[in-house]
């Protein structure tokens, strides 16, 4: 049984030499490692503030840009952190990014259905159909984390990649 297992795993290796599917792996992205600590600029057609818990939902053509990073999507909600004892405003923690998510930095460049960026962090987690499209090549899978301070990435999640072994595009 487990011969006809590694058969089943080796033939479309066999048979499709470039390609290659995993459940991780660690990339680079960005040119320029971003920094998280950068005011965030929010532009959209539309806002709409909820006093009671802290948030604010922007919708329609959102663009968010902190640096060199811009990422997009069809609406986005900035959760703040909770106020301190004189009740100012003490930052964002997260920004929830959902509907044609796109974020570039640098060169590279995903898209996702939902993306959350905490901001403490650097991280931004991408979920849904992520594609990474980069110099490269282009890689796809469930779930792409990137860390905008190291400029590394994470995808997890069925990862797929077309590899040329001759080296040329």
């Amino acid at each position: 049984m487990s011969y006809l297992r590694a058969l089943i795993f080796c033939l479309p290796l066999a048979v499709f030499p470039g390609l290659a599917i995993a459940q991780t792996a660690s990339v680079a992205f960005g040119a320029v490692k971003a920094d998280p600590s950068q005011p965030v600029e929010v532009t959209a057609d539309n806002l709409a503030v909820n006093q009671a818990n802290g948030s604010a939902e922007f919708t329609g053509n959102v663009l968010i840009a902190q640096g060199i990073m811009r990422l997009s999507a069809d609406k986005v909600l900035v959760i703040y952190k909770t106020a301190g004892e004189n009740g100012a405003n003490a930052g964002i923690e997260r920004l929830e990014a959902t509907g044609n998510v796109i974020l570039v930095s640098g060169p590279d460049a995903a898209e996702a259905q939902r993306a959350e960026y905490t901001i403490d962090r650097g991280t931004i987690v991408m979920t849904g159909n992520v594609l990474l499209n980069q110099e490269n090549g282009t890689l796809a899978s469930n779930r792409l984390e990137v860390n905008l301070t190291s400029g590394t990435a994470r995808m997890a999640g069925r990862v797929k990649t077309i590899l040329n072994p001759n080296g040329s595009d």
